[in-house]
């Protein structure tokens, strides 16, 4: 019974680049996103995968991204960077509940 290694930097990364490709096209994303979920383990990141939906990288205890500024490790398609409108707050927590 071997257990599978806890890597969310690893999840971070997966996450962020299907987002990043996906660009601007929020169904493309919720496609992505529904495809992924198949793969990897949404349940387990779930903390991870809520950081990068809602803030667009990993957050810290206190809530300080981990990315160092790095552009392959974060993403500008996240409630944080959605313009501040009440459909496209709407149209990302659609995306999450995807």
């Amino acid at each position: 019974d071997e257990k599978e290694k806890f890597e969310p930097t690893v999840f971070r990364d997966t996450i962020v680049q299907g987002l990043n490709e996906a660009g601007n096209d929020l169904e493309a994303i919720a496609k992505f996103l529904d495809a992924t979920g198949s793969r990897l383990d949404y349940r387990r990141y779930a903390d991870t995968l809520f950081d990068i939906l809602v803030a667009g990288s990993m957050l810290a205890p206190g809530g300080t991204r981990i990315d160092d500024n790095d552009k392959t490790k974060m993403t500008s398609h996240c409630v944080f960077f959605a313009d501040e409108d009440h459909d496209a707050i709407r149209n990302y927590a659609q995306v999450s509940e995807g």
